[in-house]
């Protein structure tokens, strides 16, 4: 029996099929990586605690009195954790700790048997991790329509899904990881050296420009206002997608960002959504601005804003 020709296993169905397992990998990301990032910086804040030595280079005095019993009791209550990383333990309901069975656990089909609900204790799942999984699918199947029946294919769905997953940690955490934006921004040079995606001097001013627009914008807000308008994350997560899509698409993305997610903080600040002293994080719209430019086109983009 034959193997299946590329172009099916590559075909728009085929990767619509992989997307949902992928989001379904994505969502246990999302929950879990920065979770365990907020560990690590919890025994980073202990070490630092009992580092008399440092405390005394630093404020030339000795350490206040009880800084290193703190710092030890901090590093005690972390080693007593259950280990937790992106594989272990397995999953389990949040509510009750039901550990869930792997035919409960099939994307986005045992969400609609199960009617949303935990098996054991009917308590409500939440409606997200189907849009995730829907949603990855539904780009996924819109990378193979833009690029084609080809490898290289696989290379964007791996750059839209990292996207997908740094957009929902941002939102719940203001936070954008360098675990995944600068493993992006690598993996962009490198696709673009290997000869995958753009000419590599194109992904270097890229993501140089990427970096840099924000960097200066960051800065002169700062010199003026004295606040900080926007996170060094942000910086990184824009230097990747120049990376990936070369650096004519960072004004179409930014542009794209900024006015939506305008639109976005005014309608949640005017409904109460946006909590005093908040502020809507602006990397779920770059990265939505990105995938945008990849899946329009970036020709087409620019033409429709009259740059082309």
């Amino acid at each position: 029996m034959s193997a299946p020709p590329v172009e099916w296993l590559l075909s728009p169905a085929a990767l619509a099929v992989l997307g949902l397992i992928i989001g379904s990998f994505l969502n246990v990301v999302v929950h879990r990586l920065p979770l365990m990032l907020e560990r690590q910086w919890w025994a980073d804040v202990a070490h630092q605690l009992a580092d008399v030595d440092s405390y005394r280079r630093v404020f030339a005095s000795d350490a206040p009195t009880g800084f290193a019993q703190v710092g030890a009791g901090l590093n005690k209550s972390a080693e007593a954790l259950t280990p937790l990383t992106l594989s272990k333990p397995a999953s389990r309901c949040p509510s009750c700790g039901h550990r869930i069975r792997w035919y409960e656990n099939i994307p986005l089909v045992s969400w609609l048997a199960l009617r949303g609900r935990c098996s054991a204790c009917s308590v409500s799942i939440s409606k997200r991790y189907p849009f995730v999984e829907l949603l990855t699918s539904a780009l996924f199947a819109a990378v193979a329509w833009r690029i084609g029946a080809q490898p290289v294919a696989l290379l964007w769905c791996a750059f839209v899904a990292t996207l997908l997953t740094l957009s929902a940690i941002d939102w719940d955490t203001t936070v954008l990881p360098d675990v995944l934006t600068l493993p992006l921004l690598w993996a962009g040079l490198v696709a673009a050296a290997a000869g995958w995606t753009l000419p590599l001097q194109t992904a270097l001013i890229g993501a140089a420009v990427g970096y840099l627009s924000l960097w200066s914008v960051y800065w002169l807000f700062k010199l003026t206002t004295g606040k900080e308008g926007m996170g060094y994350g942000d910086f990184k997560l824009l230097a990747a997608i120049g990376a990936w899509l070369g650096w004519q698409a960072i004004l179409p993305v930014v542009l794209m960002a900024s006015i939506i997610g305008a639109v976005v903080g005014i309608g949640m600040k005017a409904s109460g959504a946006l909590r005093e002293g908040r502020y809507v994080p602006f990397g779920p719209f770059l990265a939505g601005g990105g995938i945008a430019v990849l899946i329009v086109g970036l020709p087409s983009v620019l033409e429709f804003m009259g740059w082309a």
